[in-house]
């Protein structure tokens, strides 16, 4: 067992003056069994609100409201206990599924206090880390600048920032779990919640030095939208391509590469990859030669016949005389290196003509239409 001596060498949470010891603040918010001794507005105010907006005087609108108070180290814990039961259940689409989920992804509310209590500016005193829930949205607001390198709109790009002005603090808590030191946190809280359908988060910073994430628990598309998009599941696409998809679809069924990036906040390299997966896929196609406007392919009629892929015409003879293809019999077939037939493959069992059966080393591939 690490005696409390080590704790303070190891996070280095104890420093020398005039011969004494002297604890940090870092080490008193952490570890201190009063740390609003040390800090009057070091813990979390969770304020539950009826409807959208917040009103006062006559016209206040507060359900509940509950200050929380205890080490950081124990902060975090309770605030999730705290706030949990008070989020709904409700139906969200999970990886092209609908199933019974909490209104928000449980890792991007989580994480967005983490990021409150982690990065927060201890040195304000009179205002504190406040969850201000509302029927449609949950904002976390957190006092303090941004610290640089990052701004508002590399946040919005999703890149990974490894920052903090609070670094032992920071250290203590991925130590303990909540974190993962490497900028991972804001990306990961885009994912949860484009995988659930919902909107992607918003940040702001307002002009007395509070940084707000705010989580949106309404669906971003219609349901005939979302149950549109299943038709895809089998195709392995990425959150960024279903978001892409879905915009054409609600927007007269195309799209430019400048609407991609503004919708998924990415650049014109990566909205040009993703675009071209999407036209591998058979998904999205560009009428005119040297356009700008894609368009979503329309899919066959009910017993239209469905062109064969010319990769899978060489490679019928031998499903019909094995009763499956491995790597070496697509080189064979082919003409192809090791590389090209796995690539060959991948995309053959993405477009459903053939379907992947064992584990890498004995991996083979029989019909799948």
């Amino acid at each position: 067992m690490v005696s409390p001596e080590e704790t303070l060498t190891r996070y280095r949470l104890a420093e020398g003056r005039n011969g004494k010891t002297i604890l940090t603040l870092a080490a008193l918010l952490l570890f201190g069994k009063d740390p609003g001794r040390w800090h009057p507005r070091c813990g979390i105010d969770f304020v539950k609100y009826e409807g959208s907006e917040r009103r006062m005087g006559a016209e206040l609108n507060i359900i509940k409201r509950e200050r929380l108070e205890a080490p950081l180290t124990l902060l975090i814990e309770k605030a999730y206990e705290t706030i949990k039961p008070h989020l709904r259940e409700r139906q969200r689409l999970v990886d092209l599924f609908f199933e019974e989920r909490l209104e928000y992804p449980t890792y991007a509310w989580q994480e967005a206090i983490v990021n409150a209590v982690a990065h927060r500016d201890y040195r304000y005193e009179g205002i504190g880390i406040e969850v201000w829930m509302f029927e449609d949205r949950l904002e976390i607001r957190s006092p303090g600048e941004l610290v640089e390198p990052v701004t508002l709109e590399r946040l919005l790009r999703r890149e990974r920032i490894h920052a903090s002005r609070n670094p032992r603090i920071v250290r203590v808590l991925t130590d303990f779990g909540y974190m993962r030191d490497q900028g991972e946190g804001i990306p990961r809280i885009f994912q949860a919640m484009e995988r659930e359908g919902l909107y992607p988060p918003e940040f702001r910073l307002e002009a007395d030095a509070v940084f707000t994430i705010t989580l949106q628990n309404t669906v971003a598309y219609s349901s005939e939208t979302l149950r549109w998009l299943t038709q895809f599941e089998r195709l392995g696409l990425s959150g960024d391509q279903k978001r892409i998809l879905a915009y054409a679809k609600e927007h007269g069924g195309d799209f430019t590469s400048r609407q991609c990036q503004d919708l998924v906040g990415i650049d014109i390299y990566t909205a040009s990859r993703e675009i071209k997966e999407l036209m591998r896929k058979g998904i999205v196609k560009l009428p005119k030669k040297g356009g700008r406007v894609y368009e979503l392919v329309p899919p066959p009629k009910s017993g239209a016949a469905v062109e064969k892929p010319p990769e899978y015409s060489a490679l019928e003879p031998v499903l019909k005389e094995k009763g499956y293809v491995k790597n070496e019999d697509i080189r064979k077939a082919l003409g192809a290196s090791v590389k090209q037939a796995t690539r060959i493959a991948a995309r053959l069992v993405s477009a459903g003509w053939l379907r992947s059966e064992g584990n890498l080393k004995a991996r083979r591939y029989v019909q799948g239409r």
